[in-house]
């Protein structure tokens, strides 16, 4: 029997489970897997500036493919370099593999360079980390992980070490198990308990998220016959078209200001794909069904009345078929009074005019420069808020850092979801902080050809912290920025950069930008304009 080597192995037990990419940073390390990658062209070496950078990436593919996203490491300050990203997979349950080197196998528990307990270290993130103890057993421990990311939605990780790369291995390549997801056994008649709390709605909610990406549809059907108002996670944004008249819009901060109101008097609300439940924003004594493919997600920081373990797109149906029809036409008259009252309101702060641009202008124009279907990427801050609260999206799909709340991720994600979805327009949407948190890879986007677009908000501070600061009467430290001519940065770089200063060239120069062939970045200077509800959360 020829042998292989345990490089050569884990590159194709990757290939198996379909892994296109791995990125990462090179190291002493994982120098043997790096010699292996280069022999070999089905899967690519994205080779990036910072570890964290190729975790947010992994994470972002993950996110948008639903596929597993795979980083590499040397050891030491490369696997804790690592972890800020393997922390926003781990919070928003991303199917990501973290692939690292340890020292040699006879240096392991010693005083050798760089030597951490890299099991104890990833803990917290990982539900699965594994030394290989022996080249033999290399495959079993990688399709073990494999598996459990894909299944449980959750970081996984390997560490090998260094001289075991290039050792031979008796080990056997193992096929992906065929997962039938999605195929259940529900019935409608199996789903009465459902359907009879929600016989009894006057004031229904239906709350959309992420998990509901593929039934928007079918939750706009069952919103029509239930006659419930409909609000969305920011991750669900642009599922449902914003022309639908049960569209209430986004909730938490930077939604629409005039839905918790009306949710805080729901009687019912469904959950379909979501576990975002922001504390201020929800009904107290609601009754609350949550439909969600995985168990744990059930009852996550809500307070479920009834859970329904499955895949959305086929329970909504079976619940729509059921439901007796609406019985409160009052209710749906207070769902459209906050829609309307909020498009009107929407529609004046988009449009307006002056110098520094006021945020949502600069989010207005955004909405009209880019594609109905564009890929968004945004980055944890100011911006967040803005988008959430202004950007009024046709089918765009949005990826953000979520329960980790990262900043620096929008621009790695960009990079990611184009490399994921090169048919795609990719918008990468980032403040001046995050931004310059990551800023060495805007190399990366020159190196590997990369055409995504990149729009600062560009207000010289930590807005988001500094409206804090400014709203709990707080004294300001540590939130002004010294920023460099971000222009000048990407033009060095081998982008091409745009300055704005006026509203009135910024729509125009957005437009230019989005059609220019290759990466670009456009500096947009942005007036300090506190969000209209900032608090400290």
């Amino acid at each position: 029997m020829n042998q292989k080597s345990v490089s050569q192995l884990i590159l194709e037990q990757l290939k198996v489970y379909g892994v296109k990419r791995i990125y990462g940073v090179v190291g002493d390390a994982i120098l043997g897997l790096m010699d292996a990658i280069t022999k070999q062209s089905e899967i690519k070496f994205i080779a990036v500036k910072h570890e964290s950078v190729a975790a947010m990436m992994a994470s972002a593919e993950a996110k948008l493919t639903g596929g597993i996203g795979v980083c590499a490491a040397t050891s030491g300050p490369g696997i804790t370099n690592l972890l800020n990203g393997l922390g926003d997979a781990y919070s928003d349950k991303a199917p990501v593999l973290a692939i690292t080197g340890q020292v040699p196998s006879t240096k392991i528990g010693t005083d050798y360079k760089q030597f951490v307990d890299q099991q104890e270290l990833i803990k917290p993130f990982a539900s699965y980390s594994s030394l290989l103890a022996h080249p033999d057993a290399v495959i079993d421990i990688l399709s073990k992980a494999l598996h459990k990311s894909l299944v449980k939605g959750a970081v996984t990780h390997i560490s090998v070490p260094k001289d075991m790369f290039t050792m031979a291995s008796t080990a056997q390549i193992k096929q992906k198990p065929t997962l039938l997801r999605g195929i259940t056994n529900f019935e409608e008649s199996g789903l009465q308990p459902a359907i009879d709390i929600m016989n009894t709605a006057q004031r229904p909610i239906i709350l959309a998220g992420v998990g509901s990406r593929n039934a928007s549809k079918t939750v706009e059907e069952l919103a029509e016959k239930w006659g419930a108002g409909i609000l969305v996670s920011l991750g669900a944004k642009g599922f449902i078209p914003d022309t639908s008249p049960h569209l209430l819009g986004a909730i938490g901060q930077g939604g629409n200001p005039y839905a918790p109101s009306v949710f805080k008097n729901a009687d019912v609300v469904l959950l379909a794909g979501d576990t975002w439940w922001p504390e201020g924003y929800v009904p107290q004594n609601a009754r609350i069904i949550q439909i969600d493919f995985m168990h744990e997600n059930i009852g996550k920081g809500i307070p479920v009345e009834l859970g329904i373990v499955g895949d959305a797109g086929e329970v909504l149906p079976l619940l729509t078929n059921s439901l007796n029809g609406r019985t409160n036409e009052n209710w749906m008259d207070e769902v459209k009074k906050a829609k309307s009252t909020w498009d009107i309101q929407n529609e004046q702060e988009g449009n307006q005019i002056g110098s520094p641009i006021h945020p949502a202008r600069i989010v207005r124009s955004i909405e009209n420069a880019v594609a109905d279907d564009a890929i968004i990427t945004l980055d944890t801050g100011d911006v967040t808020v803005w988008m959430n609260r202004n950007f009024r999206p046709k089918q765009q799909f949005m990826l953000f850092s979520g329960d980790w709340r990262t900043m620096g991720y929008g621009l790695p994600a960009a990079l990611a979801a184009k490399l994921c979805a090169p048919e795609k327009q990719v918008i990468s949407v980032v403040g001046d902080g995050g931004l310059e948190m990551t800023l060495a890879d805007l190399i990366t986007a020159v190196r590997y050809k990369i055409d995504i677009n990149i729009i600062v908000f560009n207000n010289q501070a930590l807005q988001m912290e500094r409206d804090k600061m400014i709203v709990d009467g707080l004294l300001q430290q540590g939130v002004d920025l010294t920023n460099p001519d971000f222009v000048k940065v990407a033009e060095a770089c081998g982008l091409k950069g745009y300055k704005v200063e006026t509203e009135a060239e910024l729509e125009e120069i957005l437009k230019l930008a989005i059609s220019t062939n290759g990466p670009t970045l456009v500096d947009v200077d942005t007036a300090p304009i506190i969000h209209p509800e900032t608090k400290n959360s």
